[in-house]
């Protein structure tokens, strides 16, 4: 398969600017802080979601820290719209959906 089907980011150049991108835009995020708006939020976001796309250091310190702090690692996948937290969430969802008619037999009166 030629270098043109996989894509830009399958080019080593391009991911190191990517990556260098990311870093660039984490950097700036003090200084766009103080505008009004969200802006410093989405310019972090954004960075961040560069980094931990294109680096597997990224990603196993970042999957390290969502094991020892499952909530704010919650949070971080809400916040960068991850497609496996919106996995989790269903999961849990449809496991609690199964268990909730055996909880509510549980509950009711036996006849006497």
């Amino acid at each position: 398969m030629s270098r043109r089907h996989k894509g830009w980011t399958s080019i080593p150049l391009v991911r190191h600017g990517l990556v260098a991108l990311g870093f660039l835009l984490v950097a700036i995020t003090p200084l766009v802080g103080p505008i009004p708006g969200p802006g410093g939020i989405i310019v972090f976001g954004a960075g961040l979601s560069l980094i931990l796309k294109y680096t597997g250091w990224a990603k196993r310190f970042y999957v390290r820290f969502k094991r020892r702090h499952p909530k704010k690692g919650s949070w971080a996948d809400w916040s960068l719209r991850r497609a496996s937290a919106r996995r989790r969430h269903e999961r849990a969802k449809a496991l609690e959906a199964a268990d909730a008619p055996a909880d509510a037999s549980a509950n009711l009166p036996v006849g006497d």
